[in-house]
């Protein structure tokens, strides 16, 4: 999940500044771990422990308040009902790359993936983007091809994944749904290189820059691993509590 958090803070200072370019300096000073990176790491937390999901979800909020959260999770996280909301935005996916990586069969992730997003994104949109994102990560990682995750991706949520980056990039604005972030951010993985590319072209098509390259990150790194030096790197923009859980959660699952 490390992948996801690289992505997280390296889109950070696009997110309301679209570049539309591969060409840009990987990390910068005004980079910084959002809200995706804070409940990508409560998820790894809730696996680890067994602890109950939303009440480290509420937790996490509370300790990290002024990283980005939306507006609906917001007013969830401080009040007394749990209850999910109904929401079909791309805040499930962004988070749900743990899942990706800690169960040992697709059947399995995939229900797991329904729980996490569940919730708060009981939406059917934003319980395809939590599937969609949590089972290329696990194709990703068992060793399948691009074609494999591909042809999985498009037959069981059907995304449309015909589009390229070239297609998409021109008109593509910011868009929080689900449905207008997950297929963009398998499509940028798709046509990558390596670990670095797939995070270059997914910031190159803007939108919900910090959400895409976070989808994108968890992806990519399931399928390329994640290069020491973005790695390193990554471990200087967490504070210790966050730092402390990524490498528990890599040293068991990734």
């Amino acid at each position: 999940m490390i992948g996801a958090i690289a992505g997280d803070i390296i889109g950070s200072i696009y997110e309301w500044h679209n570049i539309k370019t591969t060409q840009f300096p990987l990390f910068g000073e005004r980079c910084r771990f959002t809200d995706d990176s804070v409940l990508t790491i409560a998820l790894a937390d809730a696996i680890l422990s067994g602890a109950e999901y939303t009440t480290l979800l509420k937790r996490y909020y509370r300790a990290y308040p002024d990283s980005g959260f939306g507006g609906h999770f917001a007013a969830w996280a401080i009040s007394e009902d749990s209850s999910p909301y109904g929401s079909w935005g791309n805040g499930a996916a962004m988070r749900i790359s743990p899942a990706g990586f800690a169960y040992p069969t697709l059947d399995e992730t995939l229900r797991k993936a329904y729980e996490f997003t569940a919730v708060t994104h009981d939406h059917p949109e934003g319980i395809k983007g939590g599937q969609a994102t949590a089972s290329a990560i696990f194709l990703a990682r068992t060793g399948n091809s691009k074609a494999d995750i591909r042809s999985y991706i498009t037959s069981t949520f059907g995304y449309d994944l015909t589009r390229t980056l070239d297609e998409i990039r021109p008109a593509y604005r910011y868009d929080i749904s689900s449905q207008g972030t997950v297929p963009q951010a398998i499509t940028a993985f798709l046509e990558s290189d390596d670990f670095e590319d797939a995070i270059r072209k997914a910031v190159s098509l803007g939108g919900d820059c910090d959400t895409l390259t976070c989808i994108t990150g968890g992806i990519a790194q399931a399928f390329y691993g994640v290069p020491d030096e973005i790695a390193s790197q990554v471990y200087t923009y967490l504070d210790e509590p966050l730092s402390e859980v990524v490498r528990r959660f890599t040293a068991a699952y990734c």
